[in-house]
């Protein structure tokens, strides 16, 4: 029986390599990678802490590979929760809360093929503007994100990186979003900004996971979407 490094060098996930499906890297070629951008989005209140770092790797594969990034900072303002007022339903698109940036994340993100989010850790669950940001953001506009690849990633000083990842991802899967994935779980660990770029299989899972994304990107974008099925809604007593 081959050792955990044996095996996964034979995978090709050992050493920072590129390992995709086959299947991916037939269709990467239909689309040039210079039209192609995804948007990272920093949901930390600090700008370029460790959660900027780990989104950074990622951002450096992506260009390097020839797709657009834009590294989005959400700010350390308050924001509003959804508050379930359903005036989205009339004009979709659009939340009708002002004064922060749900909207203009809206916008960017019908531009971009692809999303990473990242959050740190707080009390073992994402950053709260970060969740209020995409609740919002993914109801009021979830035409703009649908069908198109996404990853979350976690900033930690030690634990409660993957409910972090569980309840970013779950905006994903809600919205027929492909998750990318890198070799390990997608997060980075340390205090400050210097420690993540110690944290040596972090600073790979990240590398990875922007290869992987730049193979996601490049096949969805071209690929014909299936007609849905009809959704049926029900609740637990009808």
């Amino acid at each position: 029986m081959p050792n955990r490094r044996t095996f996964l060098t034979q995978l090709g996930l050992a050493g920072g390599a590129l390992a995709v499906a086959p299947a991916l890297g037939a269709e990467a070629s239909a689309t040039p990678a210079s039209k192609l951008k995804v948007l990272l989005v920093n949901g930390s209140p600090h700008p370029e802490g460790c959660t900027y770092t780990a989104l950074s790797l990622v951002a450096e594969e992506l260009q390097a590979a020839g797709v657009d990034t834009e590294i989005y900072y959400l700010g350390s303002g308050p924001f509003h929760d959804c508050i379930a007022c359903g005036a989205c339903h009339k004009k979709p698109g659009a939340c009708v809360l002002r004064g922060d940036c749900v909207n203009e994340l809206i916008e960017k993100a019908r531009a971009a093929q692809g999303f990473v989010f990242g959050s740190p850790v707080y009390y073992g669950h994402p950053s709260g503007r970060l969740l209020s940001v995409m609740n919002r953001a993914f109801y009021a506009g979830q035409s703009a994100f649908a069908g198109k690849p996404a990853a979350a990633v976690a900033s930690s000083r030690r634990a409660g990186s993957l409910a972090t990842l569980d309840a970013i991802q779950k905006h994903f899967t809600i919205s027929q979003m492909p998750v990318v994935s890198s070799y390990y779980w997608n997060e980075v660990h340390g205090n400050r900004a210097e420690e993540v770029m110690a944290d040596a299989e972090g600073v790979s899972i990240m590398r990875q996971l922007g290869r992987n994304m730049a193979q996601a990107v490049r096949a969805y974008s071209t690929a014909e979407p299936l007609p849905p099925v009809e959704r049926k809604i029900t609740n637990f007593i009808r």
